[in-house]
């Protein structure tokens, strides 16, 4: 594994995201809750910029057998990221699919050394 310093610890707000390319890969910096996330910009669906969509919430349904009604509740707001090609949803702190299990972006180790923002490739 090779690492590279891609950004500064003060240079990302929290919901904030950077593109880089490392090593001929676009990779994406997020920082959700004072934590960093990269991923490498590649949606699981059709290899579409996952990483340059909108970041949103989702909605969590829940469905009571007893009364046979379903609830929804907005959730996770500016933590699920939505691939601009077809929608997906992943959730950032995980990247987890929300609506295919097993199903992730392709995720790289990230740490804050020194005041600067490394991940291994």
């Amino acid at each position: 594994m090779s690492e590279h310093a891609i950004a500064t610890a003060d240079e990302l707000e929290d919901g904030e995201r950077k593109l880089i390319e490392v090593a001929g890969r676009e990779i994406a910096l997020f920082r959700i809750e004072g934590e960093y996330h990269a991923y490498t910009n590649w949606c699981a669906h059709q290899g579409g910029p996952a990483c340059e969509g909108s970041v949103t919430g989702t909605a969590a349904a829940d469905f009571d057998r007893d009364d046979l009604e379903t609830s929804l509740e907005w959730c996770k707001e500016g933590e699920v990221l939505n691939c601009p090609w077809h929608g997906w949803e992943y959730d950032i702190s995980s990247g987890d699919c929300l609506s295919k299990e097993g199903t992730r972006l392709p995720a790289h180790p990230v740490r804050v050394e020194d005041e600067e923002v490394v991940v291994s490739l």
